[in-house]
C-alpha cells in the first residue's frame, strides 16, 4: 500500500506543479493583454508621458528664473533712467 500511495502523491504533486505553471502562464498572458489595452487607451487619450512632463516642467522653471532676472534688470534700468531725468531737471 505504501508503494501505491507514494506513487499517487508523486502524480498529484506533478499535476499540481503543472497546474501552477499553467496558471502562471495564464496570469502572464492576462497581464500582457491588460497592459496592451491600457497603453492603447492612454494613447487615445493623448496623455503626456512622465519624461515629457518632467522636461516641460524644467523648461518652465528655467523660464521663470529668467523672467525674474529680467524683471530685476528692468527695474534697475528704470531706476537709473529716472535718476538721470531728475538730474537733468534740476
Amino acid at each position: 500500500m505504501t508503494q501505491t500511495s507514494g506513487r499517487f502523491f508523486d502524480e498529484l504533486g506533478k499535476l499540481l506543479t503543472d497546474a501552477a505553471g499553467a496558471a502562471d502562464g495564464v496570469r502572464k498572458e492576462v497581464e500582457g493583454v491588460v497592459r496592451a489595452q491600457a497603453e492603447r487607451v492612454l494613447r487615445e487619450l493623448d496623455v503626456v508621458q512622465r519624461e515629457e512632463f518632467e522636461a516641460v516642467k524644467a523648461m518652465a522653471q528655467k523660464a521663470r528664473e529668467e523672467n525674474e532676472l529680467l524683471k530685476e534688470r528692468l527695474a534697475a534700468l528704470e531706476s537709473k533712467a529716472a535718476k538721470g531725468k531728475s538730474k537733468k531737471g534740476s
